[in-house]
C-alpha cells in the first residue's frame, strides 16, 4: 500500500552560524539555529518520510540531547532516515518541498538542493522537488526572524 508523508520545521536565524539548506552553504549573514547543521528542508523532508512510514520522527531518531548528531551534516542523516525505510520495505517514490524563507533569495541554489538530496535518497532528481516563496512581510518568516520548510513524500512498498 502506498503511504504519503507530510513534514515541516523551522529555525531561528542567528548571527554567526552558516545557512545551509539543501546541503548548500548559502552566502548570508545570518545562518540558522540548531542542535545539527540545522538544515531546515532536510529535516522537514526527514520528518515526512518518517512520518510515512510510521516511524517517528527526528526528534526520536537523531535528538538534540545526544551529542553525536550535534553539528552533523543533516543530509548523512536523511541516508541514514532512507536507509531505515529499505530495511523496513519501503521505495522512496518523490518528494515535493517548500522552503519560506523572505531571504536569502533561494532560486539560484534549488538545482544544487535538488540534487543533494536525490543522491541521499538513491533516487532520480526528476523525483525531487523543491521550490521556495516567501510570506509578503508576515510571520516570522516575513520579519527575517527564521526559515521554515514543509514537505510531502509518497512511499510504496518495495
Amino acid at each position: 500500500m502506498n503511504r504519503i508523508g507530510i513534514g515541516y520545521d523551522a529555525h531561528r536565524l542567528i548571527e554567526g552560524r552558516a545557512l545551509i539548506i539543501g546541503g548548500v552553504n548559502i552566502e548570508y549573514h545570518k545562518g540558522l539555529e540548531g542542535h545539527s547543521d540545522a538544515d531546515v528542508l532536510v529535516h522537514a523532508i526527514m520528518d515526512a518520510l518518517l512520518g510515512a512510514a510510521a516511524m517517528g520522527d527526528i526528534g526520536e531518531h537523531f535528538p538534540d540531547t545526544n551529542g553525536t548528531f550535534a553539528g552533523i551534516d543533516s543530509l548523512v542523516l536523511l541516508g541514514e532516515v532512507r536507509d531505515k525505510l529499505y530495511n523496513a520495505g519501503y521505495r522512496i517514490c518523490n518528494v515535493d518541498s517548500i522552503i519560506i524563507a523572505e531571504r536569502p533569495k533561494m532560486r539560484v541554489y534549488i538545482p544544487r538542493m535538488e540534487s543533494n538530496i536525490a543522491r541521499s535518497l538513491d533516487m532520480d532528481i526528476s523525483c525531487v522537488s523543491v521550490k521556495a516563496t516567501t510570506t509578503e512581510g508576515m510571520g516570522f518568516a516575513g520579519r527575517g526572524e527564521g526559515i521554515a520548510a514543509q514537505a510531502a513524500v509518497l512511499l510504496s512498498p518495495a
